[in-house]
C-alpha cells in the first residue's frame, strides 16, 4: 500500500518540491495552498504528468476547526510535512521590537504554532492505530540564531522544536516519529532575495553553496518515510543553515 502523504504549503517553492519528491516514490500526495489555486494546481499536474498521484485541497492553518475537517475529509495520513506558514506583515522585518503590535505576535502564533498544533492532533488518531506515523516540522535557521526583525515568526518556527519534541515523547510508543526540518536560506523558484545577497551567505557555508529546494525535500522524504526507523525528536539542518549565523 503506498503511502499517504501530507504537505501543507505545497503549492510553491520547499512545499511544492517535497510534494513532488514524496510522489516519485509512489506516494499518494495530498497538497494544500492558502492561496493561488491555480499554481497547486499546477503542481498536482506536474506529479500526475510524471505518473504520480496527488491532489489538492485549501486549508488556513488560521481556521482550527477547518484543518480538522479537511484531515477527516481526505485523512487518514501516514506521514505530514508541515511546511505551511503564516508570514503575516512585512512590516515585522523592519520594526524594532517594541514597536511589534501584540496583533502580529497572536496571529502568527495562533497560525503558525497552533495551527500546527491542532494539524497533529487531527492526523495523530489514524497514525496510532496504523502503528507508523512521521511528523516533520519545518523550521528555519532564525529559530536558532535570531535575525534583525520578525520576532513572531522566529519565536513561532521556535515552538516547533519543543512541538516536536512533546509529540515525540507522547507518541514514539505508536510508532509515530517527530522531527523538524531547520531550512537555511534556500534557493527556490520564489525567493525574494537578489543574487548578491544570496552568494554573500552562500560562502560562508560548509559547502559554499545554498541548499536548492530539492536538496531540502530530499531530507524531508527521508524524515517522513520508512526510509527513517527511529530518529525522533531531533532537529535536522539543512547544508544552508549549517553555517550557523549566516543570515545576520
Amino acid at each position: 500500500m503506498n503511502m499517504r502523504v501530507l504537505v501543507t504549503g505545497g503549492s510553491s517553492g520547499i512545499g511544492a518540491a517535497i510534494a513532488k519528491a514524496f510522489a516519485t516514490t509512489g506516494a499518494d500526495v495530498t497538497l494544500t495552498y492558502h492561496s493561488g489555486p491555480e499554481r497547486a494546481e499546477q503542481v498536482v499536474k506536474e506529479i500526475e504528468k510524471a505518473g504520480g498521484t496527488a491532489k489538492a485541497v485549501r486549508l488556513d492553518l488560521a481556521d482550527h476547526d477547518g484543518i480538522r475537517a479537511a484531515i477527516a475529509e481526505h485523512g487518514p495520513f501516514d506521514s505530514l510535512i508541515a511546511n505551511a506558514v503564516h508570514w503575516g506583515s512585512m512590516d515585522s522585518f523592519t520594526k524594532s521590537f517594541e514597536e511589534m503590535p501584540i496583533e502580529e505576535w497572536q496571529a502568527s502564533l495562533h497560525a503558525n504554532v497552533l495551527g500546527n498544533v491542532v494539524l497533529a492532533q487531527a492526523v495523530l488518531p489514524g497514525m496510532r492505530r496504523a502503528k507508523f506515523g512521521r511528523i516533520v516540522l519545518v523550521s528555519s535557521g532564525i529559530a536558532e540564531e535570531g535575525t534583525p526583525g520578525s520576532g513572531p515568526y522566529g519565536t513561532a518556527k521556535a515552538a516547533l522544536h519543543g512541538l516536536s519534541r512533546m509529540i515525540a515523547w507522547q507518541a514514539g510508543g505508536d510508532g509515530v516519529l517527530a522531527n523538524v526540518l531547520a531550512a537555511g536560506l534556500t534557493n527556490t523558484d520564489s525567493t525574494p532575495i537578489p543574487q548578491e545577497e544570496r552568494e554573500a551567505v552562500a560562502v560562508r557555508t560548509p559547502t559554499r553553496r545554498l541548499s536548492t529546494s530539492q536538496d531540502v525535500a530530499a531530507l524531508a522524504v527521508f524524515l517522513g518515510s520508512a526510509a527513517n526507523p527511529n530518529l525522533t525528536g531531533e532537529i535536522l539542518r539543512d547544508g544552508s543553515n549549517a553555517g550557523r549565523s549566516i543570515h545576520v
